[in-house]
């Protein structure tokens, strides 16, 4: 039995061993506490449990005493993955999982006498990039690695169908190296409507930008979108959906995760910002950019990124390392997309409704991050200019604009469409 205190110098020496050393008798004494007797020496433990990223890609690390054998499972309505293992005692630090990423929920425990089960419920349809069970470098011990990364509705049913197949089971590598994976996605071959996901901005506790008469940028986001998504659904072959409907909040990264659960072919973030300059009013399209087009569009971008700040929620979860891979995942086929729909806005708004000078910008907006989706962020004018906010409040003004960037979407979605057929 490791005694209660250890001396500091052992610690000081031994640090990794010394604190994987205590975590295995802090491990025991749970187990002692629980009923379930003495820790045995032959017994897994899992040790540690930590989750990184946002909700489009999120990476578990669990941490045991010798190597699991483990096998993977998923499952529908919601949507979850099951991780199995040998019979096991958990040793998780309850803060460490709490919902981060595409996690919305982490539950373990026995299913037999022999088994135990990790269930993770996801916050949508995803897909298992990989399960590797490691020898660690520098420490005593074995790491499961997980990545999941966010897929659409259809991709995770076919999953779901597959699964069963041969190469769904446990595959065994070299020893140490283990890697347990999901079925191969079968992407069904069945024609898929033209998907648009129209995006109110801010929403619940985040209200947004507000004009000097208490007008809030989440109420007219809304009803804009509403009123735009009335007016795409008279356009034959288009499937519209919002990532709101209602006054909630909503990540940034959530947002993006909606886009692609739909398979989104466009991503519309509708926005109503405020500028020191009262003067200036009208519409402007945003697309995405590591350098802004100019001061005003970068300070834009940082607000709008800081958004989730105003509920409270931290980015500590994302490490730069995610963060890379989502920036190199942005295929130069969708940022010309994204451009080309920019300027089919500008045309078919200029001269019909008021836009700034120079009406289509960019910066680095992350909303507009989409890997796989051409996105645009539309500002329809500014709660800062008295004008713009009085028109935002009028119904036919909102059906006019949005009879114009539905204009805009038909003539992309035919073109598109076209060029894939091609």
């Amino acid at each position: 039995m490791i005694a209660r205190h250890a001396p500091a110098s052992i610690c000081n020496d031994m640090n990794v061993i010394c604190r994987f050393l205590v975590t295995v008798f802090l491990v025991s004494i749970a187990v002692a506490q629980s009923g379930q007797g003495a820790f045995a020496a032959d017994e897994l433990a899992a040790l540690t449990y930590q989750a990184a990223g946002d909700e489009l890609r999120t990476r578990v690390v669990i941490n045991f005493d010798h190597e699991p054998e483990v096998s993977t499972l998923l499952l529908g309505e919601p949507h979850r993955l099951v991780i199995d293992l040998p019979k096991a005692v958990f040793a998780f630090d309850k803060k460490s999982l709490e919902p981060r990423g595409l996690i919305d929920n982490v539950r373990y425990g026995m299913i037999s006498d022999a088994r135990s089960r990790l269930i993770f419920t996801m916050k949508g349809p995803f897909s298992v990039e990989r399960v590797d069970v490691l020898k660690n470098d520098n420490s005593p011990g074995y790491r499961l690695v997980a990545d999941l990364v966010a897929s659409s509705d259809r991709q995770f049913a076919d999953a779901l169908k597959n699964q069963n197949a041969p190469t769904a089971s446990t595959q065994v590598g070299p020893k140490g190296d283990r890697v347990a994976s999901a079925a191969p996605v079968e992407v069904s071959k069945a024609p898929k409507p033209f998907t648009v996901v129209v995006d109110a901005g801010h929403g619940g506790i985040d209200s947004g930008a507000e004009s000097t008469g208490g007008i809030m940028e989440k109420d007219v986001t809304l009803m804009f979108a509403r009123e735009l998504r009335d007016q795409l659904s008279k356009i034959p072959g288009l499937r519209i959906e919002m990532t709101r409907d209602s006054d909630e909040f909503l990540r940034l990264p959530e947002r993006v995760r909606i886009a692609r659960q739909y398979e989104a072919d466009l991503f519309i973030s509708v926005h109503a910002d405020t500028i020191n300059q009262r003067n200036i009013r009208g519409a402007t399209v945003y697309t995405v950019s590591d350098k802004a087009s100019d001061a005003a569009s970068r300070a834009m971008a940082d607000r709008e990124n800081k958004a989730d700040a105003v509920a409270g929620v931290a980015f500590d979860n994302e490490t730069p390392e995610i963060a890379d891979i989502l920036m190199d995942l942005t295929r130069r086929e969708t940022h010309t997309f994204s451009l080309s729909f920019a300027k089919g806005v500008v045309r078919a708004l200029k001269g019909d409704v008021n836009m700034i000078n120079n009406p289509h910008r960019f910066a680095g907006f992350q909303v507009l991050r989409a890997p796989d989706v051409p996105s645009v962020l539309v500002e329809i004018g500014y709660l800062s200019n008295d004008e713009d906010a009085k028109l935002m409040l009028d119904p036919a003004w909102r059906t006019h604009v949005a009879e114009r960037l539905a204009a805009a979407v038909g003539e992309f979605s035919g073109k598109k469409t076209a060029g894939a057929s091609n």
